[in-house]
């Protein structure tokens, strides 16, 4: 079984972020990087499934040069080899355009199953599992907690809001992760070691058959702001009823919300 894995490198979730001087992306200077936490879940339930059934597990990551080192992380997880997709061509691309890229690369592997994460922490933006099951023209399911592997079908359990749901598909399908769905392993020392020697094919836009115009942005990033800053918190003095009182006179004269 041929399982697809698309990651995406994001800046580390516990980092400050400032936004570039030209106020339409982060400055990126000496942010670390990581693999997107959900795309972590697809990664471990990739493993878990190739554990369970056989095969192997091909990561693919579009990004510049320091994508490889999120593919060099997946590889050491066990994932079996990797294709990075890298062309000035892809550094202005939206989410579309990436779905474009990415299903170029995914197609010609044939995959059984891809996996992806539900959305890349940072943009948010949960379009690349639509957009790509799309354009490959396959069935998806989105936010799984659980997946199970049947001959050419998987059943899928999906988090919606307040309740679970259970789907059943055909494969090959698109199933984006879902935190809940696993725990992603450790790096052992032997697959850290072992990672350094396996394949990352690197494709530029013409190995992928992309022109230009096929990746032509359909939307623009107008302007970047941070979150404006929060007030302090107000401490009210005094006893309970005091508080109490006090705190009434402020949600009508200030918060108007009474």
């Amino acid at each position: 079984m041929k399982i697809v894995v698309c990651v995406k490198q994001v800046p580390d979730t516990e980092a400050r972020i400032r936004i570039a001087p030209d106020g339409k992306g982060i400055a990126e200077g000496d942010l670390n990087w990581i693999v997107s936490p959900y795309d972590e879940f697809a990664i471990e339930e990739a493993l878990r499934i190739k554990e369970k059934k056989g095969g192997e597990v091909v990561l693919v990551a579009l990004g510049p040069d320091r994508a490889q080192s999120a593919l060099r992380s997946g590889l050491a997880m066990g994932a079996d080899s990797a294709v990075h997709l890298k062309d000035p061509l892809f550094e202005t691309l939206d989410t579309l355009g990436t779905a474009w890229a990415l299903a170029a690369a995914v197609r010609p592997l044939a995959a059984d199953l891809i996996l992806t994460g539900q959305q890349g922490v940072g943009g948010d933006n949960s379009q690349i599992p639509g957009l790509l099951a799309e354009i490959l023209d396959l069935p998806q399911v989105t936010m799984a907690v659980k997946v199970e592997v049947g001959d050419g079908k998987a059943t899928v359990e999906r988090e919606i809001e307040g309740a679970h749901e259970v789907w059943e598909t055909s494969l090959p399908a698109v199933i984006s992760a879902q935190k809940g769905l696993n725990e992603p392993r450790y790096a052992s020392l032997k697959g850290i070691m072992a990672a350094k020697k396996k394949t990352i094919e690197t494709r530029d836009a013409a190995a992928l058959g992309l022109k230009p115009e096929d990746l032509k942005p359909r939307t623009t990033v107008v302007g970047l702001e941070l979150p404006a800053a929060r007030p302090g918190v107000k401490m009210i003095p005094g006893d309970a009823d005091t508080q109490v009182n006090e705190l009434l006179r402020l949600l009508h004269e200030e918060a108007k919300v009474l």
